[in-house]
C-alpha cells in the first residue's frame, strides 16, 4: 500500500554513546542490562528481525537469516531527551544544545510564571523524580492550590497538578502560557510538560492526561518535506506534541502502547501512500523512569506479540523501521534517560536484510523516508533504503 511506518521504542537503548561518561551514563545499556538483571529476556519475534545479532543480549541470539536489516545508529545532537531524538530522527542536525536547570529554575522565570499564571505560588522548583516529587509535595499542593514544578536532567519545565483540586484545563492553561509568554527564544526549554494527577493523602497516582508543549523544530523536518509533496503525514502517541504540530496531517495522541499499536494496525488497513509516524511510549514513562527492568521487559514483550499481526498486514511495497530515540536504563540509579546508541530494523517483506552497521546519526532513518517517497530535501543524514 506504498506506507512507510516508523515505530519508536521510547527509552529503548542498546548501549552507552562514546560521550555517555560526559552525562553520567557510563555503563548506561537498556536492552542488555535488563537481560542481565532478569537472568535473561526472550522476545523471539524481535530475534527473527536480528535484534540479538545488533548487540550482545542475554537470551536473544543472533539469527543468520534475519527478517530485517540491522543496526545501531548513534545521536550527534546533544543532549538525550525526546525532542531531540526525533528531531534528528526526523532528519534534523540540532546544532544548539538546550537550556537545562538541575538546580531548579531561577527566580526571574518563577516570578514570571507566578504574573502571568495567576497562581499565588508553586511548590518544588528542582529537580526530581515525577513519581517521588507529588507523593512529597501533593498533600501542600491540595492544601495550597500552588502548582508543583520541577525538572529533571533534560530540558524540561514539568507542572504537576492534581486533576481534581486544580483542574486538567488549569493545568493545560498555565502550561500554554509558560510554553508561549515565558520560556521564549533566546531562552531555549524543550518541553513544557502537563504532568496530571489524582489520590489523596500522600497516596498519589500520574494519570495518562500528561500533554507536552515543545518548541518548534529550527528547520523543515522529514513531516514538512512530505506534506509539502502531498504525502499523507499521520502521528500517533507523542509526535504531534514534539513536533509542535507542524508537518502532521492527523494527529492521534494514544496514551499507551496498546493504544497506539491498536491505532497503528487501523490506519495500516486504511491508508495508502502515507508516513506513519508512532511513539511508544510505555517503555519510557512506567519503567524505565521508575527503574522497573521487570515491567519493561513486560512492555517488550507486548509489543513482541503485536510484531507478526503487523508484518502480517504490511503489503510488499510498505517498508518498517523499528528504532529509538534515546535510552532509559531501567538497572542504573538514575531515573533520567540514557546517553545510548539506538536500535535499528529495518523490515520489507520478501527483502533481503543487510547489516547496516553502525549508522553516524539519527537522520538516516529521515533520508531514508524521503528516498522512498522521492521527495527532494534538504535533511541530514544518508538513506540506507534497499529496494
Amino acid at each position: 500500500m506504498n506506507n512507510f511506518i516508523v515505530i519508536i521504542l521510547d527509552g529503548v537503548g542498546v548501549g552507552e554513546l562514546p560521550d555517555a561518561e560526559l552525562y553520567g551514563d557510563k555503563g548506561s545499556n537498556t536492552l542488555a542490562n535488563i537481560s542481565k538483571a532478569l537472568g535473561e529476556i526472550q522476545l523471539p519475534n524481535l530475534q527473527k528481525f536480528g535484534l540479538g545479532n545488533i548487540i550482545s543480549i542475554e537470551g536473544i541470539n543472533p539469527v543468520s537469516k534475519p527478517l530485517a536489516s540491522f543496526g545501531k545508529m548513534a545521536e550527534v545532537s546533544k543532549g538525550k531527551d525526546s525532542t531531540t531524538g526525533h528531531w534528528e530522527i526526523s532528519g534534523l542536525k540540532v546544532e544548539s544544545d538546550f537550556n537545562y536547570f538541575p538546580q531548579g529554575f531561577p527566580d526571574e522565570i518563577i516570578q514570571k510564571f507566578i504574573q502571568l499564571t495567576g497562581v499565588k505560588g508553586v511548590l518544588g522548583n528542582k529537580a526530581a523524580s515525577g513519581t517521588e516529587i507529588i507523593n512529597e509535595l501533593g498533600d501542600e499542593h491540595i492544601k495550597t492550590g500552588f502548582p508543583i514544578v520541577y525538572t529533571s536532567a533534560d530540558s524540561v519545565f514539568q507542572i504537576a497538578a492534581h486533576e481534581e483540586y486544580f483542574g486538567l484545563n488549569n493545568l493545560y492553561r498555565i502550561c500554554e502560557i509558560t510554553r508561549k509568554q515565558i520560556l521564549i527564544p533566546p531562552l531555549l526549554v524543550g518541553r513544557v510538560i502537563a504532568r496530571p494527577f489524582i489520590g489523596n493523602n500522600g497516596n498519589y497516582t500520574r494519570t495518562t492526561n500528561r500533554k507536552d508543549y515543545s518548541l518548534d523544530p529550527p528547520s523543515k523536518t522529514i513531516l514538512d518535506y512530505l506534506q509539502m509533496h502531498g504525502i499523507n503525514t499521520i502521528a500517533i502517541g507523542k509526535i504531534n506534541d514534539l513536533f509542535n504540530h507542524r508537518g502532521i496531517n492527523v494527529s492521534e495522541h494514544t496514551k499507551t502502547n496498546s493504544e497506539g499499536m491498536n491505532t497503528l494496525m487501523e490506519y495500516v488497513s486504511m491508508v495508502s501512500n502515507s508516513f506513519i509516524f508512532v511513539n511508544l511510549v510505555d517503555f519510557d514513562v512506567y519503567f524505565g523512569h521508575r527503574n522497573d527492568p521487570k515491567g519493561f521487559f513486560e512492555a517488550l514483550k507486548e509489543f513482541d506479540n503485536f510484531l507478526p499481526t503487523l508484518i502480517g498486514k504490511l503489503s510488499e511495497n510498505d517498508r518498517l523501521i523499528i528504532t529509538a530515540d534515546h535510552g532509559n536504563d531501567p538497572t542504573t540509579p538514575s531515573t533520567d534517560h540514557s546517553r545510548e546508541y539506538v536500535p535499528l530494523l529495518y523490515y520489507g517483506k520478501n527483502k533481503k536484510a543487510f547489516d547496516l552497521g553502525i549508522r553516524k546519526t539519527f537522520s538516516d532513518v529521515g533520508k531514508t523516508v524521503a528516498e522512498y517517497f522521492k521527495i527532494p530535501n534538504e535533511l541530514s543524514g544518508e538513506s540506507f533504503l534497499i529496494q
